[in-house]
């Protein structure tokens, strides 16, 4: 028998054809045909609605794609899903690599779950600025979490956008929420701007901390802590107990010199051991004590509509960049200018009028 007979034969097996003297590309397109076509917009709205993690997880790709035809599709989609959605908590938990962000949220997702609640963790994985690639092991690292079936992890690449936050995570809060999800973690890298960027998106900011580091008093000094609603610090077992004592004492005498929160809330410090399930609970309700409060304050509210606002225009910054840098004439004089500007030949200021002149002139 022929190669070509061949390959024409396995198609057709494959499409559930029976006739041999079918073509390759008449098999190619059977098969092609047979295959399930990807669900309307409408489908995933009525997917998420019904709780359905398999179109939400479609649904979060599609928001993910650069594709503009994808982009458009997933617009309809979170138009869909908004009128059902901020009924959640939206926690950001946040801290050094190696402070054991993984190993807290799959225990603090557990305990969530044993007490009837839906858990949506949205870890985001940092991408290298080398290859730009990512290793999106959260799954691996919370292998009791991802089994349970009020849980769902979404790890998403942090790619280059603002402070590592994956680009789409909030319009993915927006589907989660609409999926009937009422508590959403949200994990960010660790590494510094990621931090200010998931504060404004979410309404209880947690920083885990390690006791015996050597970065306690650094960490004080640190922004950060300005932003912390609490601090936990991790690992609070075996021979490192005392040690994390006395940096819950240290961290207790350092949140009370911050300026007070318009929330009203004073952030607290406590230790946990997320390998024993210790002090989980106590996390819970230092939550659950401050979403009362800023419900009964209507603080909750007033946050969530600034944080509407901010990514307004965080979303016009971002369009207005890209088609910026996708005019053919920028990329063109984009070259020369930036050869100019490194032989010192221009001042990067100049430059830039230039190139945005050019930009806004060809916009008349």
């Amino acid at each position: 028998m022929s190669i070509q007979k061949t390959v024409s034969s396995s198609l057709n097996e494959k499409a559930g054809i029976s006739q041999p003297e079918i073509t390759n590309l008449d098999a190619i397109e059977q098969i092609k045909k047979s295959r399930k076509k990807q669900p309307s917009a409408k489908e995933l709205i009525d997917g998420i609605l019904n709780g359905n993690t398999i179109a939400l997880s479609r649904a979060i790709t599609l928001i993910e794609s650069t594709n503009t035809d994808h982009q458009e599709k997933a617009n309809e989609v979170i138009n869909g899903c908004l009128p059902h959605a901020n009924q959640s908590i939206r926690i950001g938990i946040t801290g050094v690599p190696g402070v054991g962000k993984s190993t807290f949220i799959e225990a603090f997702g557990k305990h969530l779950t044993s007490l009837g609640k839906k858990v949506a963790v949205l870890a985001v994985d940092p991408s290298s600025t080398i290859s730009h690639g990512s290793i999106l092991g959260d799954k691996t690292r919370m292998e009791e979490l991802v089994k349970d079936s009020n849980a769902f992890i979404r790890p998403s690449a942090s790619g280059e956008t603002l402070g590592g936050v994956a680009r789409k995570t909030r319009e993915t809060i927006t589907l989660c929420e609409a999926c009937g999800f009422d508590i959403i973690l949200i994990e960010t890298v660790g590494v510094g701007q990621s931090e200010t960027a998931v504060h404004s998106m979410v309404d209880f900011f947690l920083l885990l901390k390690i006791a015996g580091a050597g970065d306690e008093l650094q960490g004080i000094k640190r922004g950060i802590m300005e932003m912390a609603d609490a601090v936990v610090i991790n690992k609070a077992d075996g021979d490192n107990i005392k040690k994390a004592n006395l940096a819950k004492m240290e961290f207790d005498r350092a949140l009370h010199l911050f300026p007070k929160k318009k929330s009203g809330w004073i952030p607290t410090a406590s230790t946990c051991s997320s390998l024993n399930k210790e002090g989980i609970d106590s996390v819970w309700q230092t939550i659950s004590d401050y979403v009362e409060l800023v419900h009964s304050n209507h603080y909750f509210e007033e946050k969530r509509k600034e944080q509407n606002l901010f990514w307004m225009m965080e979303t016009i910054d971002e369009q207005l960049k890209k088609h910026f840098y996708n005019q053919p004439k920028i990329i063109e004089l984009l070259e020369s200018t930036k050869n100019e500007v490194q032989d010192n030949a221009i001042s990067p200021f100049a430059a830039a009028k230039i190139l945005l002149d050019n930009y806004f002139k060809n916009k008349e």
